[in-house]
């Protein structure tokens, strides 16, 4: 009899242990709490975003749908507390765009790829090769700027960045630093119709001359190495916000650069998620989440292209999601056991 007790008292101890380690697995530290995201204007960040979404609604938070905003006006309304964080700081390339006093209100948390912005200036190959362009300062010949002339005004056309975009701002240094605005001509409208349009002359056999940085579509469509190379600017003259960042504007290794190293001309950055401090101070599962997260470039590359040919609804990003957290889901399991266990 006493035996039956025993193993009875075992039973219930085990049933007991299972029931409390399956809650543990299931806390949701976030419920009844809404959080309010932000989201870049350039679609290249929207997975890391929905991702990050993902998780924080798998911990119970209400997340609402990001707002999208334009890098300053994001940091200025992060201090203001009407968004919580974004998953698409640059720094410190975004450094310059921050509102005096940013961080009283708000940090960065973790990276989502550390290194893993990198800037610069792409031409096609075979105009690269026949006009032996290397770098930003042949765009003053002749020959050249009659090249890349697009639009008859006499200058070589850049598919650059929109307004409000980091990466906009160096771009006009360079062309004020360089003496290159009587050379090219940046393309400010939306950077996905002007690859868009960039892509179809080159398809047709036009030369293409754009900015890009990784993570993005652009050079897995168009091989750095076969297709198109990547120039150098004439020096390195940091403009103010880069300046904390300058060794890292020169890169070596490098694939389909016309030299190595090469002077992109822009900081390679650290994309990390920024947030309100009230919000994480008061969120310590979602913070840890924020931490501990992270992306290897190639998937998020990977996932760009797949939008680019298409796949780029909403139900398509959230399908992209639930692949990616299939083929990763003991990593997965890992950062929301992280999360749970910061909030006890």
């Amino acid at each position: 009899m006493r035996i039956k007790q025993v193993i009875m008292g075992v039973a219930l101890a085990a049933m007991t242990m299972t029931g409390s380690a399956a809650l543990a697995d299931n806390h949701q530290p976030g419920e009844g709490i809404t959080v309010k995201p932000a989201r870049a204007t350039w679609d290249t960040g929207f997975f890391q975003e929905a991702l990050v979404r993902r998780g924080l609604e798998t911990l119970g938070y209400d997340v609402e749908k990001p707002k999208d905003l334009s890098n300053p006006i994001f940091y200025k309304t992060l201090t203001l507390g009407d968004v919580d964080y974004w998953t698409n700081g640059w720094f410190p390339n975004h450094d310059g765009q921050m509102p005096k006093g940013f961080y009283d209100k708000g940090e960065k948390v973790g990276y989502v790829v550390k290194a893993g912005g990198l800037q610069g200036y792409l031409v096609s190959k075979k105009e690269a090769d026949k006009y032996n362009i290397t770098s930003l300062e042949d765009f003053k010949r002749p020959e050249v700027k009659k090249a890349f002339d697009t639009n008859g005004d006499g200058k070589a056309d850049l598919t650059a960045c929109p307004p409000g975009w980091g990466c906009e701002k160096v771009i006009s240094h360079h062309m004020d630093v360089y003496d290159l605005k009587d050379a090219i001509n940046p393309v400010t409208a939306s950077y996905a119709a002007g690859m868009a349009s960039a892509m179809a002359g080159y398809n047709n056999g036009e030369p293409i001359f754009f900015y890009t940085w990784a993570p993005n579509w652009t050079i897995f469509k168009l091989k750095p190495g076969k297709d198109v190379v990547w120039i150098n600017v004439p020096e390195i003259k940091p403009s103010e916000a880069q300046r904390s960042g300058v060794e890292r504007m020169t890169v070596s290794g490098i694939e389909g650069a016309v030299s190595d190293p090469v002077k992109l001309g822009f900081v390679v950055s650290d994309i990390q998620i920024v947030a309100n401090k009230k919000f994480t101070k008061q969120n310590p599962a979602a913070r840890k989440f924020f931490e501990v997260f992270t992306l290897p470039l190639g998937d998020i590359n990977e996932q760009n292209t797949r939008m680019n040919e298409g796949e780029k609804s909403t139900q398509d990003i959230q399908g992209h999601v639930d692949e990616w957290i299939a083929k990763n889901q003991d990593k997965w399991n890992g950062w929301l056991t992280e999360a749970r266990n910061a909030a006890k």
